[in-house]
C-alpha cells in the first residue's frame, strides 16, 4: 500500500478534478485515501494547501513524462511527431489534468498563481521545443522565426479542446468524441496540422 501522504494527494487529485475547489471535500479525500483528517491536515495544513499540492503533483507528472521523450535525442520532424502524439494522449488518458486546469481556470487561476513550481516545471520543456525548432529550421525543415510559446499553446489547444468540450461538442456535432476511431483520426489530424505549420 502506498504511504498515506501519497493516498491522500492521489485522492485530492481525483476529488478536486472532479468537484473544483469550491465543490470538493475534505471528508471524502481522507475517506477515499483510507487516512483520518488529523493526518490530513498533518500533512497538507488545509484544504486549500492540499488543492495547492494536488495541482503542482499534476503539473509535476506530465512534465517528468515529457522529460522521457528525449526530444534532443531525435530529428525535428520525428521530435515534433512524438511530442504531439504525447500530449495529445496525456490529455485523453488523464482526465484528472483536464479536470483540474478546468477548475483552477474557473476561479482565474488564483492558486496556481501562487506556485513557483509549475513555472519552474514548464521551463525545461521550453527549451527542449525552442530547441527542436532551432534544428528544424537549421536543417531546412522547419520554417525559421517561430515561438516555443506560442507553439506550446498551439499544440495544447488541438489536443485538450476535444476533451474539455467532449460532451458538448459530441451534442452538438452528433458525433462520440470519445469514440477510439475518431480519437485516431484527430490524433493523425493534429500531428498533420502541426507539421504542415512548421514545414519550410
Amino acid at each position: 500500500m502506498k504511504p498515506t501522504k501519497d493516498r491522500i494527494l492521489a485522492a485530492a487529485v481525483q476529488e478536486f478534478s472532479q468537484n473544483g475547489f469550491g465543490g470538493a471535500r475534505i471528508e471524502r479525500i481522507a475517506a477515499a485515501a483510507d487516512a483520518n483528517l488529523r493526518m490530513l491536515y498533518h500533512y497538507f495544513g488545509n484544504k486549500e494547501q492540499l488543492y495547492l499540492a494536488s495541482l503542482e503533483a499534476a503539473y509535476s507528472h506530465v512534465r517528468e513524462a515529457e522529460a522521457k521523450l528525449r526530444l534532443d535525442e531525435l530529428a525535428p520532424e520525428a521530435g515534433v511527431t512524438r511530442l504531439a502524439e504525447f500530449t495529445f494522449d496525456y490529455f485523453s488518458g488523464h482526465p484528472e489534468f483536464v479536470g483540474l486546469l478546468i477548475s483552477e481556470n474557473l476561479v482565474g487561476g488564483r492558486h496556481v498563481q501562487r506556485s513557483s513550481l509549475v513555472p519552474e516545471t514548464a521551463a525545461p520543456l521550453i527549451v527542449s521545443i525552442e530547441s527542436l525548432l532551432a534544428r528544424g529550421a537549421r536543417a531546412g525543415v522547419f520554417r525559421g522565426g517561430i515561438d516555443a510559446v506560442q507553439f506550446f499553446i498551439t499544440l495544447h489547444s488541438l489536443c485538450y479542446l476535444h476533451v474539455a468540450n467532449r460532451h458538448t461538442l459530441s451534442s452538438m456535432l452528433q458525433r462520440d468524441l470519445s469514440d477510439p476511431t475518431w480519437l485516431a483520426e484527430r490524433r493523425a489530424h493534429v500531428t498533420e496540422v502541426l507539421l504542415r505549420y512548421l514545414r519550410a
